[in-house]
């Protein structure tokens, strides 16, 4: 089973290309997705959050807004959510690919938003980056309800440069040039991790699960 890690920086289009992925038959693990649960009604991390940063639970779940206004613009604050999240969503992905690999699934994606600055690429054998332009990313960031230049700054400065990212990568989705042309590069990528499947790569990172 080959694991391959999706990500890229805010507004780059990640989930666009997740959402690609799935229809095209891939099974994929959301990490914001798996964060929404864990802070949801009786999500696991909701007491431990709630302990961190009194208030910020309403109606036995997380207030994204509340606690989104405690972290913001305060690192050591953000820190701790941070550890408090980030073992429960490691254990979430692993269960996943345990699952998978169970299910003898040959190609598997880990969607984590903030994959190097975390680590992610430890539990991955290949990693693919989408990217954009800078001028398109800031366009599709701003239209989003509430979103400000100052938070936008804020959200870019806790995130690895685009740059860095697309060196560190095997892949580099670009979507500057709309969705048909993100979905051939899509397939393209796919098809190159399919031969190396079938040419019997060793050792991948599920043999180690």
């Amino acid at each position: 089973m080959t694991i391959l890690g999706l990500t890229g920086s805010v507004g780059m289009g990640k989930t666009t290309a997740g959402k690609m992925l799935k229809r095209l038959g891939l099974p994929l693990h959301d990490l914001d997705a798996a964060v929404h649960r864990l802070m949801g009604l009786r999500g696991r991390a909701v007491a431990k959050i709630e302990a961190a940063f009194p208030g910020v639970v309403v109606d036995g779940a997380v207030d994204r807004g509340k606690l989104g206004a405690r972290v913001f613009g305060d690192p050591p604050a953000l820190r701790h959510l941070e550890s408090i999240l980030h073992p429960l969503v490691r254990r979430s992905s692993l269960q996943f690919l345990r699952c998978q690999a169970r299910r003898r699934s040959p190609i598997v994606v880990l969607d984590i938003p903030l994959l190097f600055e975390t680590g992610g690429q430890d539990m991955c054998d290949r990693v693919a980056v989408v990217s954009a332009p800078r001028f398109i990313q800031t366009a599709r960031v701003m239209a989003r309800p509430g979103m400000t230049a100052e938070r936008l700054a804020e959200i870019r400065a806790q995130q690895m440069p685009d740059r860095e990212k697309c060196r560190r990568a095997d892949f580099v989705i670009r979507t500057g040039l709309g969705k048909a042309d993100t979905l051939r590069q899509l397939r393209a990528m796919l098809a190159s991790l399919r031969q190396r499947t079938c040419d019997n790569e060793p050792a991948t990172t599920s043999q180690r699960l």
